[in-house]
């Protein structure tokens, strides 16, 4: 119920702000916009000048006299502007039977109808900036200066690629990388169905490990492979009537070190208490400023009844921005991330890499929303930003039914300096319609049934 809150609520966002863009480049145009809906079909509920607030469909004959409709419809899964006088969404052509009206968008010149389909795009963008400056500019960013791996257990795929519990990463394919978010940015790049060499410190010597392609084809996007080390373990919460409140560890104990093995990590503290299932470990804890040495035997499920959280102890600086700066920052970050995107989507078409790595559903926008909002406005901010981006470039494909597929109509149609025929422009959006149908349909299958 969270996530479908958090869903219903960064779509609703993402979708206003951009059907926005559209409306209020229509109204700039002189055009005239009879609907302005969030979601698709049946209409719930809504408001216009004509007849104000009203449940359900409205009369077949009702005049709206240039008003708008602002309504709410039953699928939450986007939302339309319907511009007089233009095919779009609802496939309404009755207009085509008269001739063009000052107030339709088909009387418009070419540079008015762009700026109207393109304005969505804008408007999706322009959130991205904006957040993107406001946490540069008010936060700034937090820069783990460590580029050394944390504990890893024989069985995670990281140990058996060829990495080992404290190697510092010197590079990535040749390029040097200096704090963990290199790190991690240079794995997101390369890994995008290419090989990587990686070169890193390991007890004073340098070793180079080759990863291939297909080892991380799988890898997914929202779980980096590699953990961070310089971390400690704290005891978050003591779940009373369990072996840890009967042994009597305490909220913010740190844990240093279990059977004599100095621990990394909460991944490693849970795989040795889970293989000593109702057998004796030792802990040494720090509380405070005492060292204190406890036995404790796990139940037999193998858990000790304690949430843990792993906090950063190596070094860190939070980098700040003045307003100029953190726009050109903002404006850096998008032009990244929108490189990156379209590499990716080009690695998806000729197989390099899976279509889950690259795209997500509702299920997934459902769990990554609550997730950062759980972590804060900052954290769900980010999120946003980084989906209404997302929402721009893949709008902005010159496909049938997508904001770039009108631009190339519209195009064309100025450069032939007449309108393309009805029938036509009909065919080209129902085979627009039936392609994201079934694209559509993919990634919820993928988002609810892939691996």
């Amino acid at each position: 119920m969270n996530e479908l809150m958090y869903f219903i609520i960064t779509i609703g966002i993402l979708v206003f702000v951009h059907e926005f863009g559209h409306f209020a480049a229509a109204k700039l145009s002189k055009m005239r916009t009879d609907v302005f809906a969030i979601g698709f079909g049946k209409r719930l509920f809504g408001w216009n000048k004509i007849n104000g607030f009203t449940f359900g469909d409205l009369p077949e004959d009702i005049d709206l006299q240039g008003h708008t409709d602002y309504r709410i419809s039953l699928i939450p899964l986007g939302g339309y502007v319907k511009i007089a006088g233009m095919i779009d969404e609802t496939m309404d052509k009755d207009f085509a039977k008269t001739e063009p009206k000052p107030w339709e968008f088909r009387s418009k010149n070419t540079f008015q109808k762009l700026f109207v389909i393109s304005a969505g795009v804008l408007m999706n963008l322009l959130l991205t900036l904006i957040i993107f400056w406001g946490i540069n500019f008010y936060e700034g960013k937090p820069v783990i200066n460590s580029t050394k791996i944390g504990y890893l257990a024989d069985t995670s795929k990281a140990f058996q690629i060829g990495f080992k519990t404290g190697d510092e990463i010197i590079s990535v394919n040749n390029i040097k990388v200096a704090d963990w978010q290199q790190v991690v940015e240079s794995f997101l790049i390369e890994s995008l169905g290419n090989d990587i060499l990686v070169q890193v410190k390991r007890k004073n010597k340098t070793e180079s490990i080759k990863i291939q392609s297909d080892i991380l084809k799988g890898m997914k996007p929202d779980k980096f492979f590699l953990p961070l080390g310089e971390r400690k373990t704290v005891l978050a919460k003591v779940l009373e009537n369990t072996p840890a409140s009967i042994a009597g560890l305490q909220t913010k104990d740190t844990l240093i070190s279990i059977n004599g093995l100095t621990i990394y990590s909460q991944e490693m503290l849970r795989e040795i208490v889970s293989a000593n299932s109702l057998k004796a470990v030792s802990l040494k804890i720090l509380r405070g400023k005492d060292t204190i040495s406890q036995a404790i035997v796990p139940d037999s499920s193998g858990k000790l009844g304690v949430f843990l959280v792993d906090i950063y102890t190596g070094k860190f600086e939070t980098k700040t921005y003045g307003f100029a700066e953190a726009a050109l920052l903002a404006t850096t970050d998008i032009f990244n991330y929108t490189l990156l995107t379209y590499n990716m989507v080009k690695k998806v078409f000729v197989g390099k890499i899976e279509f889950g790595q690259a795209f997500g559903g509702p299920k997934k926008i459902a769990q990554f929303a609550a997730k950062s909002a759980d972590s804060g406005l900052s954290s769900f901010l980010r999120f946003l930003a980084m989906l209404s981006l997302s929402l721009a470039l893949i709008n902005i494909f010159p496909l049938p039914a997508l904001d770039g597929g009108h631009l190339i109509i519209i195009a064309l149609e100025g450069i032939i300096r007449r309108e393309l025929p009805i029938k036509f422009k009909i065919a080209i959006q129902n085979i627009g319609f039936v392609l994201l149908l079934a694209l559509m349909a993919f990634i919820l299958y993928s988002d609810f049934f892939g691996a």
